[in-house]
């Protein structure tokens, strides 16, 4: 394990929170300062799940190999669904705008990184770069996340449903992460 690899892990890991603060910042239309907020809980979500899946060392795979694909399909595709909903059914004057609720956040957290509990696994070899695998994917991941929102915001300028976009983003990501998790 040298510092290359546990950069280039932690840019691979952070691509699912980025791609969901994308649409976070599509929705939104405009800078929020929630967009902090949904940094920092990806960021330390993706930096706790690591240390999770290392101390829980082998009862975790077997457990992750088989339920992470479902958890994260579900979850995202529900959201996605919800979106998709939302963006067919808009309220009379409502503006749309993304969901900061705890509980939302919350569940893309847990949708984005339950994969990212395996990660632990791997640095069960390497004891003494947990800590600084954990603290770099934490930061990469809240980077890449506000990186993410922003540009979203910026895309979301061009008017289109992006409540609509955004769900079906959420929903091709859940597949993905099933797809991979099953063929893995």
């Amino acid at each position: 394990m040298d510092w290359l690899n546990v950069i280039l892990m932690a840019i691979g890991l952070a691509m699912d929170c980025c791609a969901v603060s994308v649409v976070q910042g599509l929705n939104e239309g405009r800078w929020h300062r929630c967009a902090i907020l949904l940094a920092a809980i990806f960021g330390l979500f993706h930096a706790g799940m690591p240390l999770i899946g290392y101390y829980a060392g082998s009862l975790a795979v077997d457990f992750m190999h088989r339920y992470a694909p479902w958890i994260a399909l579900v979850l995202l595709c529900g959201l996605g669904s919800k979106m998709i909903w939302e963006s067919c059914h808009p309220h009379e004057g409502e503006q749309r705008r993304a969901d900061w609720s705890l509980i939302n956040l919350l569940t893309l957290a847990v949708a984005t990184s339950i994969d990212v509990l395996a990660t632990g696994l791997i640095l069960v070899p390497y004891p003494d770069w947990l800590i600084p695998a954990v603290l770099t994917i934490g930061a990469i991941t809240a980077g890449f996340s506000m990186a993410g929102y922003l540009t979203g915001v910026f895309i979301g300028k061009l008017r289109w449903n992006m409540e609509l976009v955004g769900g079906l983003v959420l929903i091709a990501l859940g597949v993905k992460i099933f797809i991979e998790g099953l063929c893995s």
